[in-house]
């Protein structure tokens, strides 16, 4: 059963443990309630797509205390510090470049080179943040595909027993989800629409770009979500081995293939969730040491659309997109 802690000291001290231990806990900000999960714990995160059964990895908002503490993980241009002076706390989020010590989970942002970062507007949930001592990844708190919570309540009705706990902090403010700010380019390009209005916007820091691309789901391409072959490694990807060439590096997921000579385990026992958590480590680190030995391609094992498969095998199709175009 999912737990509900008020949100008094006793209640954000128990939560902010949860969180720290790994497991999930919803709580409330002044946009929606947000599914909260330790954002430098692999783990931790990919058990949020589970429980949301999110058929895709989307980059997830990290949420800090702070502005000096979402910098530290981030790399901040002039633009971006003078929005979070105008803006933090509050709703809005901005995308910004991962700094390269930057200890947030590569799933967190869905193995992009940017991370989506934020300080929420709410007490309740800068107290827990400043007792988690730790960037919290946090969509909104439903199942994918369902209306965003706005209640502990609402929380209740999709994830309860799926989540160890919620942070009860009554009705949210502003009931839609934060503006989403990419300000990791030339130029700013805005992502989503939320809380902070675009004139406000573009009052504090000059013209705004509308981001309208989007898949075929209607996700934004930049985030959250991915264009087809964005971020693919750079060998090319051939999916559901069952053989592996001697020029290839092999994404391992169960029993080994015999002859791969470069290779990383996703899960030896087949877990889907422990795979999730492994993915983007094991593409970058396959592209990297398998280009290094003259490795012409990496080769991926079957893996079942089960679980989080359905996720993983849709970023590994992406990966194995053709290029360019």
């Amino acid at each position: 059963m999912t737990q509900i802690l008020h949100a008094d000291k006793t209640g954000v001290t128990r939560a902010a443990a949860l969180l720290r231990d790994g497991a999930l806990v919803a709580f409330g900000t002044e946009t929606v309630y947000g599914l909260g999960a330790d954002a430098t714990n692999a783990q931790a995160v990919a058990a949020i797509f589970h429980a949301k059964n999110r058929p895709r990895f989307n980059p997830l908002i990290c949420h800090y205390p702070s502005a000096d503490r979402a910098f530290h993980d981030v790399l901040a241009n002039p633009q971006a510090r003078h929005v979070a002076e105008a803006f933090w706390p509050g709703p809005l989020t901005l995308v910004l470049p991962r700094r390269s010590d930057c200890p947030v989970a590569l799933l967190t942002g869905a193995g992009l080179d940017t991370l989506a970062v934020r300080v929420p507007g709410h007490p309740d949930a800068l107290a827990l943040l400043r007792a988690a001592a730790r960037p919290i990844a946090a969509p909104s708190a439903n199942r994918s595909g369902q209306v965003s919570p706005t209640s502990a309540q609402h929380v209740l009705d999709g994830l309860q027993g799926r989540i160890a706990a919620v942070l009860d902090s009554g009705p949210c403010r502003v009931g839609v989800e934060s503006t989403v700010l990419d300000l990791s380019g030339l130029a700013p390009v805005l992502l989503r629409a939320g809380g902070v209005s675009v004139e406000d916007l573009v009052a504090c820091i000059g013209p705004i770009q509308r981001g309208g691309a989007h898949d075929a789901a209607g996700i934004t391409l930049r985030s959250p979500g991915l264009m087809v072959s964005h971020y693919a490694p750079g060998l090319p990807v051939r999916l559901n081995a069952a053989t592996v060439a001697a020029e290839e590096a092999l994404l391992a997921f169960g029993p080994v293939l015999p002859g791969a000579r470069c290779l990383f385990q996703l899960s030896p026992s087949g877990d889907t969730t422990e795979a999730a958590a492994r993915l983007f480590e094991g593409l970058r680190w396959l592209d990297a040491e398998g280009g290094r030995l003259g490795a012409g391609g990496i080769a991926v094992m079957p893996i079942p659309d089960g679980g989080l498969g359905l996720a993983i095998n849709d970023r590994l199709r992406r990966a194995a997109a053709p290029r360019g175009g």
